[in-house]
């Protein structure tokens, strides 16, 4: 992996990232995991996680230059696959991969991965990035 891409790409998400802190989350940007406090969960509660992709969304973004709305598409995706078992979001996970790393991308995809998990009340907890 290019390490100076890798770190302009932390440097251009960062505020994107920290737009979408809220009281639970108890670790500092930039860990290899991030915490989160249940503390106000009780014990008849349960925590609901999904994971998912944009498939081919991707390519089209390529193709146009537009790479924030699969950052939003990937969360509602994933908000969705919760919502059916009646659970609301607490925290995002997000993962991106590419042959290249372009950091301008990278912060295009996760600004709208905040973007989203803004609009659902939910922190963007952390990620990873991988060349």
């Amino acid at each position: 992996m290019d390490i100076v891409a890798g770190n302009r790409a932390v440097a251009l998400l960062a505020e994107s990232v920290a737009s979408t802190r809220t009281p639970e989350v108890l670790s500092p940007p930039g860990g290899f995991g991030g915490m989160f406090s249940a503390a106000g969960l009780d014990a008849e509660h349960v925590l609901v996680a999904s994971t998912d992709g944009v498939g081919t969304k991707a390519e089209l973004a390529g193709r146009h230059g537009r790479w924030r709305g699969i950052g939003i598409d990937l969360v509602n995706h994933c908000i969705g696959d919760i919502a059916v078992h009646g659970a609301r979001p607490l925290f995002f996970l997000d993962y991106i991969a590419m042959a290249r790393l372009v950091p301008e991308v990278v912060a295009e995809i996760v600004a709208g991965v905040a973007d989203a998990c803004r609009e659902a009340g939910c922190a963007l907890l952390g990620g990873e990035t991988a060349e």
